[in-house]
């Protein structure tokens, strides 16, 4: 398959005319071609496509057609029958009203090409080119980040049942490809243990005997790895990804002692963000927010929230799901920068806020972020369990000396690492001082060694106690209200576009499904700022209807 790239974007005039007759008062797509003409160019993806064979669909209508298959959630098969039999989409693709159309395998080819050669981002950048070349969006001004979680297309299983699938997964595989080497060997009793799905509602109902039959697939599980590393078997069996997923799950979930497999406790299983939930998906993770567990990813969006254009969605972030929210932040404003598209001033929640991201975000790129800070967290707040924060002590940077709320000077200055690898100062203060201190109870609640504090230095520690004091007014709330609207563009992309289930396994796929969500959002609200449709309010039930004027 070779790309002949067609310079022609023009319209077939039949299909001018009878698109028109069909739609008399407009349609999202009529309305899109006519403003921001053809979005997409061959160019683009030629490095997708050798230099010869036969010749390919245009990538240009590809691209588009898969934009548009995720804002209606179609399956290729009906995206392919629309391109078909459908008016509007034979004008947004500029196609004859005869035109045949082609096989739907054709699309779910081109977006392996897609993940394959790095360019899924190719269906959201090129759209924002386009609305900055119409001067619908431009770097500056604010915009607006927030997270939801993603269900991976697979099922949450437990670690009996994971072990269990990892083995059928493993011996589908060798069925397929080994056959021969395969019935030569293996225990008959296999096909009972592995021939149906695990179900948990089929497992045994108790502990031990769950224990026991888990126990059970590790043995089965070691005799197949033997079996496969051993000098008799083909040794390209051992590069199979299937093996090398049982062999992964099997160090995550037992324990060897004196040649012996036994089921590993909770507390000897790695941390989720290592952990393999599902042999099915090797990057889907296990994570907890807000009393919510789920496995899957998560994904971070950025859009503008500026009133004089339209809110669009200019950044995509797709991570595995433990991924921590506050290691975003410049991630975020460093391909923003790529993009062109930094904002002056970055709405964020609390997740994403440390003394790194306040700093760091000013310095590297001049992006100020606003929202409000943690609290409790150890080396910020620095709050003991008696009750006197770090803030309350006057810190003297000069001098390397800290007065605590009583008029004691610290006697100790040193410095250090925290945790994360971040700089700490330490500060320690005379142990005769506190232990004569009337506010002693309430400042520590040993009564061996004296009161210490950890704050950051001196740039992260003073950025950090500004944003506290600024959250605190009735100005910062005022400006902090437009981060709300972010939660509406989540809903808009769960229930509109079927944010929080992936369609794809694996994180690069997701992250070509989330990015074409959001070029599919930003086309519809495109045509929505053109129609002069007002923006959408936060809804509020009628009894805060009723009450807010009172």
């Amino acid at each position: 398959m070779t790309l002949h790239a067609n310079p022609s974007f023009a319209i077939p005039e039949e299909t001018v005319r009878v698109a028109h007759a069909a739609y008399p008062h407009g349609n999202i797509y009529l309305q899109m071609r006519e403003v921001l003409g053809p979005i997409y160019h061959d160019q683009a993806f030629a490095h997708l496509f050798p230099h010869n064979g036969r010749p390919v669909e245009a990538p240009w209508r590809l691209a588009m057609i898969t934009v548009m298959q995720f804002a209606e959630e179609l399956p290729d098969r009906q995206a392919a029958d629309a391109v078909r039999g459908r008016i509007d989409w034979k004008y947004m693709l500029g196609l004859e009203l005869a035109d045949p159309g082609f096989d739907a395998s054709v699309l779910s080819t081109f977006r392996k090409r897609l993940v394959q050669g790095n360019a899924e981002h190719l269906l959201l950048e090129t759209l924002l080119e386009r609305l900055k070349e119409l001067k619908l969006l431009k770097a500056g001004g604010r915009q607006r980040t927030d997270s939801t979680h993603v269900l991976a297309k697979i099922r949450a299983i437990n670690r009996v049942v994971c072990v269990g699938e990892a083995m059928r997964f493993a011996l589908n595989s060798l069925a397929e490809v080994a056959p021969t080497w395969l019935v030569s060997w293996f225990p008959e009793h296999w096909v009972y243990r592995y021939g149906a799905r695990f179900e948990d509602a089929h497992l045994p109902k108790t502990q031990a005997e769950r224990q026991a039959l888990a126990e059970a697939i590790g043995h089965d599980g070691e005799e197949l790895l033997t079996e496969i590393f051993s000098p008799t078997a083909p040794s390209w069996l051992r590069d199979l990804p299937e093996i090398d997923i049982l062999r992964r799950i099997w160090i995550q979930n037992y324990l060897v002692v004196d040649g012996e497999f036994h089921w590993r406790t909770t507390e000897g299983i790695p941390p989720p963000a290592l952990f393999l939930s599902s042999p099915y998906d090797q990057e889907a993770r296990l994570a907890r927010k807000g009393g919510m567990a789920w496995v899957g990813y998560k994904i971070h969006l950025t859009e503008t929230c500026d009133e004089e254009t339209p809110h669009v969605i200019t950044h995509v972030a797709s991570v595995p799901a433990p991924a921590p929210e506050e290691r975003m932040p410049l991630v975020i404003e460093e391909q923003l920068h790529q993009q062109d598209l930094l904002p002056a001033e970055h709405l964020m929640d609390a997740g994403y806020i440390t003394a790194e991201t306040l700093v760091q975000a000013q310095e590297q790129f001049g992006v100020e972020i606003v929202g409000p800070t943690r609290a409790g967290a150890t080396w910020e707040a620095g709050i003991s369990k008696g009750g006197y924060p770090a803030s309350t002590f006057v810190i003297d940077w000069e001098h390397q000396q800290a007065t605590c709320p009583q008029g004691k000077t610290s006697r100790t200055w040193s410095q250090g690492l925290d945790c994360n690898g971040h700089p700490m100062m330490t500060i320690g203060f005379s142990r005769s001082d506190c232990r004569v201190c009337p506010v002693r109870e309430e400042c520590i609640t040993s009564k061996a060694v004296a009161r210490s504090i950890h704050i950051r230095t001196q740039k992260h520690y003073l950025a950090l106690q500004a944003a506290r004091q600024r959250q605190s007014t009735s100005a910062f709330v005022k400006r902090y209200d437009a981060r709300a609207g972010i939660e509406g563009t989540i809903s808009q992309g769960v229930r509109a576009f079927g944010l929080r289930r992936s369609r794809y396994i694996g994180l690069q796929k997701t992250h070509l499904f989330h990015l074409g969500i959001a070029a599919a959002i930003d086309l519809v609200r495109v045509a929505a700022w053109l129609n002069g449709e007002e923006r959408e309010h936060t809804r509020q039930s009628a009894f805060l209807r009723l009450m807010s004027p009172a």
